[in-house]
């Protein structure tokens, strides 16, 4: 597996930090897995100041432009990672600080961030540990001398951990009725503003009629201020953003009974969230496939076979909610560089046991990056995303490749 990164340094970082830029490049493949649409044969990808801009099958080249030709590989996007503590430690968060952050845990340089970056995962989703809400999670580049060099987004997500029992919902319900707090805190001041505006624009008025037309220096300093609203606590500013559309939701579930009695504690409330799912043995999770995916919600999980609980009934779990309409990211089967490494195996093993291949192929790439989400600059192949692929030599789910 080689890297576009280690031939040519050209792709600029996300997030504003910029890598010497190699200028106008084509790179042809034999095959090009875009992610996004159909794999494309004979694939040449331009690429210049580090984005794509054009793709297609056999295009043409223009006199000039450095070629960089490889008819044996096939070329994908980066991986993606979007559940990891990969080069933290695991101390586990407050049960309520969903503005912490754990970048500050992240120690750049560390060799498993090197490993991991050879594997072909070039977006990592760092998460805080620790129940109920301990924070939001940061997307980072596994390579970089410094932490400014890493950091793609600082909030990619507000990480939930929930169960089903009368405290977590007790919980999510408080949480919410202070973010209606506030927002009746906003339109009561800006009522206030408003009347108060009025007020003074009638008194301007009655001045003026008096006294004649305002001096234009005096008109400048009159203007009307815009409304201010007021400032949210830190600790619910991360739910607006939520509500808002601003930052993503991970909420952590384990069995079927978490997702119904989520779904009771959020209420008639409509925001984006995705879920992560804990793979166990026995899960029972297939029970709400259905409701799960008619929500179209994003599952984040190991890509493991579980059994039909109390028999030896293997089932397909991915398959089972991507059938009804979920969508899969995988992230590895334990949080280590070696299982990074292994999981296009893992996931190959998925799609021999019944997933579909492209819901495994966006498993990998576009669907963690939606979660982070990185999904309109990274996780495919297409014109305006930026260069961040890797190169094999032959189908990415083959043991052999």
């Amino acid at each position: 597996m080689t890297l576009l990164t280690t031939i040519l340094p050209l792709a600029p970082a996300l997030g504003g930090v910029s890598e010497p830029s190699g200028g106008l490049l084509a790179i042809k493949v034999g095959r090009a897995e875009t992610v996004s649409g159909a794999a494309i044969e004979h694939a040449v990808i331009l690429v210049d100041d580090g984005k794509i801009i054009e793709i297609g099958a056999d295009l043409p080249v223009a006199r000039g432009i450095p070629v960089f030709e490889r008819p044996e590989w096939t070329g994908m996007p980066g991986r993606g990672s979007c559940y990891t503590r990969l080069g933290v430690d695991g101390r586990a968060g407050q049960e309520f600080s969903p503005e912490a952050s754990p970048t500050p845990e992240v120690q750049p340089g560390r060799p498993d961030y090197k490993e991991v970056l050879e594997a072909g995962v070039t977006t990592l989703g760092l998460y805080p540990p620790g129940t109920g809400f301990p924070g939001h999670a940061s997307a980072l580049r596994p390579h970089g001398a410094s932490l400014a060099e890493m950091v793609v987004d600082e909030d990619a997500y507000l990480k939930v951990y929930f169960r089903a029992n009368a405290q977590a919902k007790k919980q999510v319900r408080d949480v919410w009725s202070k973010v209606d707090e506030h927002d009746e805190k906003v339109k009561k001041a800006k009522e206030k503003f408003d009347k108060d505006s009025k007020g003074k624009s009638s008194d301007k008025k009655d001045e003026e009629k008096k006294e004649g037309e305002a001096k234009p220096e005096e008109k400048k300093d009159d203007k009307a201020k815009a409304f201010v609203p007021p400032e949210a606590d830190p600790k619910i500013k991360p739910f607006l953003q939520v509500r808002d559309g601003e930052l993503g939701m991970l909420v952590s579930i384990a069995q079927a009974a978490d997702w119904a009695h989520w779904l009771d504690a959020i209420g008639e409330r409509k925001f984006d969230f995705s879920l992560r799912v804990v793979m166990t043995r026995e899960i029972d999770l297939y029970e709400v496939k259905e409701e799960i995916g008619k929500r179209g919600v994003r599952v984040v999980m190991e890509p493991q076979i579980s059994l039909v609980p109390g028999t030896m009934r293997q089932r397909n779990l991915a398959a089972e909610l991507s059938a009804s309409g979920a969508k899969i990211a995988f992230k590895p089967r334990n949080d280590t560089a070696a299982d990074h490494a292994a999981l296009l195996r893992h996931v190959g093993e998925m799609i021999g046991a019944g997933l579909a291949r492209d819901v495994a192929l966006k498993g990998v790439t576009l669907e963690p990056a939606a979660v982070l989400k990185l999904d309109k600059q990274l996780g495919s192949l297409e014109k305006g995303k930026a260069a961040n692929m890797l190169f094999l030599n032959g189908d990415p789910f083959e043991p052999s490749t």
